[in-house]
C-alpha cells in the first residue's frame, strides 16, 4: 500500500513540477491575445499587440541585434572552440589541465563579476562601447561552454584515429575536417545550442557593456517592466514558437538522417 501511495505521490509532484515550470508560458502566450491591457482578465480575442509589436521601432530594434549577436557569438565561439578543444586534446596533461582550469573560470565566476571586469575592461582601453563590445562579451562567456561540450567526446575518440588519418594520406586540415570534426559533430552541435541560448538570453553582461542604440530583448524588457505593455507578450510568445521550432528540428533532422541511411544500406 505504501509502495503505491509513493508512486501516486511522485506522479502528483511530477504533475506539479510540470505546471510550475509551463504555466506561466502558457499564461503568457494567452494573453499576448487578449484585447485589452489587462494581465489578469482576459477580455477578448485580438491581435493588437502584434500589430503594436510589429510597428514599434525599438522592439523589431532589439529583436535585431538579439538575434544578430547571438547568431555571430554562436558561429564564432563555436570555430574557436572546436580549434581549441583539439588542439588540447594533443597536448600536453599539464597544458591541458591549466587551460581547462581557465576555462572553468568563465562559468563558474557570477555574471556580475564578469560585467563589471569588462566594463573596466574596455574603459581602460577606451574602447566605445556597442555591438563589438557586446559580441566580444558574449563570445567570452560562450566559447568556455562550446569546449566543454566538445572535450567528452574527444576523450570517447580513439587516440590512434588522428595518426590513422595522416597514414593514409591526410593533410593536417583533412584529417582533422574530414575524420575528427563528424565523430564530434554531436558535442559541436550541443555547445552551438548552448552558445546561441546564453547569448540569446544574456542580461546582466550585456547591460554593462552595451552602448546607446545598442540594446538586446532583455534590456528592453527590463526598461519597460515599470509599465504595462502586452505586447511584451507578444513578442516573448514568438521567441517561444521560434525556440519551440529548433528544438524539434534538432531532434527531428538526426532521426531523418538516419532513417535516409538505413534506406541507402538496404
Amino acid at each position: 500500500m505504501s509502495a503505491k501511495i509513493a508512486k501516486h505521490l511522485g506522479r502528483v509532484f511530477l504533475i506539479l513540477m510540470l505546471l510550475f515550470f509551463y504555466l506561466p508560458i502558457i499564461y503568457t502566450v494567452v494573453f499576448s491575445f487578449n484585447s485589452s491591457k489587462s494581465l489578469s482578465h482576459f477580455e477578448g480575442f485580438s491581435l493588437q499587440w502584434y500589430d503594436r509589436m510589429i510597428k514599434s521601432h525599438d522592439m523589431l530594434s532589439s529583436v535585431f541585434y538579439t538575434v544578430s549577436i547571438a547568431v555571430c557569438a554562436t558561429i564564432i565561439s563555436t570555430i574557436v572552440g572546436t580549434i581549441t578543444a583539439i588542439g588540447l586534446s594533443k597536448s600536453r596533461k599539464i597544458l591541458r589541465t591549466v587551460v581547462k582550469q581557465l576555462d572553468d573560470l568563465p562559468i563558474m565566476n557570477p555574471d556580475i563579476v564578469t560585467a563589471i571586469g569588462l566594463l573596466m575592461f574596455f574603459s581602460a582601453i577606451a574602447v566605445k562601447k556597442g555591438f563589438m563590445t557586446v559580441l566580444l562579451a558574449h563570445v567570452m562567456f560562450c566559447v568556455p561552454y562550446v569546449i566543454l561540450s566538445i572535450m567528452p567526446k574527444l576523450r570517447s575518440l580513439d587516440p590512434n584515429l588522428l595518426d590513422a588519418a595522416l597514414d593514409l594520406g591526410c593533410t593536417p586540415m583533412q584529417a582533422i575536417v574530414r575524420v575528427i570534426v563528424p565523430q564530434i559533430s554531436t558535442g559541436i552541435i550541443s555547445g552551438a545550442l548552448i552558445s546561441f541560448t546564453m547569448s540569446f538570453d544574456d542580461f546582466v553582461i550585456s547591460y554593462f557593456v552595451t552602448g546607446n542604440g545598442v540594446n538586446n530583448i532583455s534590456i528592453m524588457v527590463y526598461t519597460m517592466a515599470k509599465r504595462i505593455n502586452p505586447s511584451i507578450n507578444a513578442l516573448s510568445t514568438l521567441i517561444i514558437i521560434l525556440i519551440t521550432a529548433v528544438l524539434i528540428l534538432v531532434n527531428i533532422i538526426p532521426v531523418i538522417g538516419d532513417r535516409m541511411m538505413k534506406r541507402r544500406k538496404k
